[in-house]
């Protein structure tokens, strides 16, 4: 059934009725391949051969005889012995077309001729003048001359038109190969795959349709081994097409099969790769194009390269599309077709690639691109960057594959300074594999042989990398302070950075000393080499002196943002991830804690890089957050420290002793605050600014009934903390001082802690002392002021929850999700239940629901105090005051300041007196 070719037929019966009649024409059907040409011409012969009408002269022509003089010819008078084998010259060819044409102008008068000539484009070059002569002179003979020509594969034969049509044999459309699926019984799917896969080219979708007659491609195993569909395509390719097709064919299959590549004219420019000929038409190579972006199509064109055939392609496609500026991992896809990328550019390209897909998070993808630009010829030194930038990428997800790596790195470097400029990369890594006694060994040998700055900047971050190991740590704080006077004005900042991080620990200076240290070198001419770890060391200051905005400030300007996974090749990375982490814990902000810190901590578990400090937060903001038994599970992860006596065991070790306090388990709670304490001291850090382990010691020992031991530890918090000198610090060690003391001795330290948490960043402190107090006050016999202090407690814990009070049945409020119970709001409402306060406290409006701390404020405020001066005169940090007004304003009803003093006013007045009688 011919679809959709009823201008064919009929433009081939008109010339028919014109030979009949004595005036011969000649009709042309071009197409480009698989159109229907030679179905085409069949009908044409069965119509006008019918009844004898006409007699049939058929000559195929094919590539193999194509330079075989006048074989076409001899198809046509095959038993005219006159036929030259060999092409004559000049005349002589001329008196040869002539006589040819004589010849069937004698058959013809004896009953008309249809001669078909199907594939022009292969007969050879005296047929073809043949072929042209005799249309110039058709008009006066009884012939009809039908031919088929390939459009793709060769020039248009030049024909005269003034005796013949030449007739374009176009694509189907959608709706006819719609028809043609339909009626031979296919689905609707089924008829768009035929749509899709066979583009309209008739040979395609009569193969589609015998193929999905017989069920869905492609074929599971146990169904037939062949397919129609393409077995025509390859066939073609193989056998049939011209080399300048086929190529063209594979360049475009190899191109969708990437995905097709975007940008004007670059499907045309991929065509263009074929090295046969002439490009084909723009629109041959559309029509293609579209073709191959089906599997099936695809899958059928690439079955028929030659081994090799399909990466050399891949990487002149990627060639083209590097230099069209494409992303480099569309051409890193390609590249990595390629067996080996031996060119410059190649290896540029899978490296930019691998940085586009590390800093997108696609880790896997990232390591692929580098270890395929590995893969190719390298000098030594461009071989070591790419060799350390995959170590680098693969340490978190394999400690011994990523260190193995920057091991080859270094060694691949000849130079000393090259040399030392790696070895920092390979120390880290050994720090976060825990193996802090070999990373001290490849700073020291990196060393040898550099110069004394070099030596300078290996040795500082030798310190920082010390302070890992308890007893190195000690030594390297000694030969800071040698080094101290004479470093060069560029590393000065990161040995008092790592001077003062010892002395705070020690007990040595204060928080207002340390961040001054800090802020008059934040501002200093840093050697690059050393930035990130002074940075690290500042922040990590800025943080213990409760300055976290800007300790969190200065980690955010060097950690990368997710999902971009952080460099454990840098030490100083290391310790603002660190930073980053403990600052969200310590403003109670659980949620980013997890977000943050989860992903890394997950994907390192289990590959020999264990993040004990990292895990320390995460498991604490899940127990905060209500999480306990996820707490313990990621608590696990780490194992057991061994050996190593590095501080973020200690954090870790901490971390455990609060959840055993969670738990109730207080002598678990006792042991493993001892065992903090113990790797602390081993150390000299006394300071309660990191793990305040006395603290949790004492309250442990309270419980279990031991007072005077906790006494004796609470007082050496105490001592500890006012030396250091911040709120958090001070407030905490008085909390555990008080339940150490007992009576009327932990009612002052209880109010003085409280005082002093408001005025620092520490809500979870807050919220646990106002419990205290609020009970001590309410077993004082002080209702009144111990139900105060635990609805404040219970605004706080609410805040950090980040939610509303649950609807009735635990379910959404307004469409959002159900309130997180975190521990310390689980906490602060049972005191509220055991000091019997009825009513929930956030639904308390007016001046009554102010705290003492909001009410002095808004006083001073509604007087007309700047909250500058505000903060000075009660001594609080401006970011309190802020807080305090935001959270009185609610409290009010207000918006403005302008509102204070009207309202203060109006609760001060006396009640009205009842009307009489």
């Amino acid at each position: 059934m011919l679809v959709e070719r009823d201008e064919v037929l009929g433009t081939a019966a008109a010339a028919a009725t014109a030979a009949r009649a004595g005036e011969g024409r000649w009709v042309l059907l071009a197409s480009a391949a698989g159109m229907g040409r030679t179905a085409a011409l069949d009908a044409i012969v069965r119509r006008e051969s019918v009844g004898g009408a006409m007699r049939v002269a058929r000559a195929r022509c094919v590539p193999e005889e194509a330079g075989f003089p006048f074989g076409l010819v001899r198809q046509v008078f095959p038993d005219d012995v006159a036929v030259p084998f060999s092409a004559p010259a000049g005349p002589d060819e001329q008196l040869v077309l002539h006589r040819l044409v004589a010849c069937l102008a004698r058959s013809s008068a004896e009953r008309p001729v249809l001669l078909a000539v199907d594939d022009l484009h292969h007969a050879d070059e005296p047929s073809r003048r043949w072929i042209g002569y005799l249309a110039r002179r058709i008009t006066g003979l009884p012939v009809a001359l039908v031919l088929t020509e390939c459009l793709d594969q060769s020039e248009p034969t030049p024909l005269p038109p003034a005796t013949g049509t030449t007739v374009r044999l176009r694509s189907l459309g959608a709706q006819a190969v719609t028809r043609i699926a339909r009626a031979a019984g296919l689905t609707e799917e089924q008829a768009t795959t035929c749509v899709e896969a066979g583009a309209g080219i008739p040979a395609l979708v009569r193969a589609l349709v015998a193929d999905l007659g017989e069920g869905p491609l492609p074929r599971p195993p146990s169904g037939p081994a062949h397919s129609r569909y393409r077995e025509t395509i390859t066939g073609w390719l193989r056998h049939r097409a011209d080399p300048r097709s086929r190529h063209v064919c594979l360049a475009l299959a190899v191109a969708a099969d990437g995905g097709t590549p975007d940008g004007p004219g670059l499907l045309d420019q991929v065509a263009d790769l074929c090295p046969h000929g002439r490009p084909p038409s723009a629109r041959s190579v559309r029509r293609l194009g579209r073709m191959m972006r089906h599997p099936l199509a695809r899958e059928a064109v690439l079955a028929a390269a030659e081994p090799g055939e399909t990466a050399e392609l891949h990487a002149r496609i990627a060639r083209l599309l590097d230099e069209s500026g494409a992303p480099a991992t569309t051409v890193a896809s390609r590249l990595l077709r390629v067996d080996r990328p031996g060119e410059g550019w190649m290896a540029r390209s899978l490296a930019e690639a691998a940085e586009e897909a590390a800093g997108a998070g696609r880790v896997a993808e990232a390591t692929a691109y580098l270890r395929h630009a590995l893969s190719g010829p390298h000098p030594p030194d461009r071989r070591a960057d790419l060799t350390l930038r995959l170590g680098a990428l693969e340490l978190p997800h394999s400690a011994a594959a990523g260190i193995r790596r920057l091991r080859t790195g270094l060694e691949l470097h000849t130079d000393v300074r090259e040399r030392a400029a790696a070895a920092p990369a390979l120390s880290a890594a050994l720090v976060a594999g825990r193996r802090t006694d070999t990373a001290l060994r490849v700073l020291h040998q990196a060393s040898r042989g550099a110069d004394d700055e070099l030596v300078q900047v290996l040795q500082t971050l030798g310190a920082l990398i010390s302070s890992h190991d308890a007893a190195a740590w000690r030594s390297a704080v000694a030969r800071l302070h040698a080094l101290a006077p004479t470093a060069p004005v560029t590393i000065e900042p990161l040995v008092c950075g790592l001077i003062t991080e010892y002395e705070a620990g020690a007990g040595l200076c204060s928080a207002a000393e340390a961040v001054g240290r800090v802020r008059t070198r934040l501002a200093a001419p840093v050697d690059p080499r050393l930035r990130t770890a002074w940075l690290g060391s500042a922040a990590t200051l800025l943080q213990w002196a409760d300055h976290l905005p800007e300790a969190r400030a200065l980690a955010d300007a060097c950690l990368p943002a997710a999902p971009t996974p952080p460099d454990l090749t840098d030490a100083g990375v290391q310790c603002l991830l660190s930073v980053r982490a403990e600052a969200a814990l310590w403003a109670g902000d659980f949620s980013r804690v997890v977000a943050e810190n989860a992903p890394l901590v997950e994907a390192s578990a289990g590959q020999g890089v264990r993040l004990p400090h990292l895990v320390a937060m995460v498991a604490t903001a899940h127990a905060e957050a209500g999480r306990r038994a996820r707490a313990w599970e990621v608590l696990a992860g780490p194992g057991p420290s061994g050996a190593d006596s590095s501080w973020e065991w200690n954090e870790l070790r901490y971390a455990r002793a609060l959840l055993h306090a969670a738990d109730g388990n207080w002598e678990a709670a006792y042991e493993d605050h001892l065992a903090c304490g113990a790797g602390q001291a081993a150390r000299d850090f006394v300071s309660p600014v990191a793990t305040p382990w006395r603290s949790g010691a004492a309250l442990a020992l309270v419980r279990l009934g031991r007072r005077r031991e906790a006494r004796e530890l609470a007082e050496e918090e105490l001592r500890h903390a006012r030396t250091w000198g911040t709120p958090r610090t001070v407030g905490r060690a008085l909390r555990a001082h008080a339940a150490a003391v007992g009576g009327r001795s932990a009612l002052d330290s209880l109010t003085e802690a409280a005082e002093s948490l408001r005025s620092g960043p520490a809500p979870v402190e807050l919220a646990e002392t106002l419990v205290d107090l609020g009970r001590a006050h309410i077993e004082a016999g002080n209702g009144r002021k111990g139900r105060d202090a635990l609805r404040e407690a219970h605004a706080v814990a609410e805040r950090l929850c980040g939610t509303a009070a649950p609807a009735p049945g635990g379910g959404a409020v307004n469409g959002a999700p159900p309130v997180l119970a975190g521990r310390l709001l689980g906490v602060v409402e049972e005191a509220l239940r055991e000091g019997r306060v009825r009513g929930r406290p956030r639904a308390m409006t007016g001046c009554p629901a102010l705290t003492a701390a909001e009410r002095r404020v808004v006083e001073l405020a509604a007087a007309g105090h700047t909250n500058a001066h505000i903060s000075a005169a009660l001594h609080l940090t401006r970011r309190t005051v802020e807080t305090h007004l935001t959270s009185a304003y609610r409290k009010l009803g207000v918006t403005r300041r302008a509102q204070l003093a009207p309202v203060l006013a109006r609760e001060a007045e006396p009640a009205a007196p009842p009307p009489p009688g």
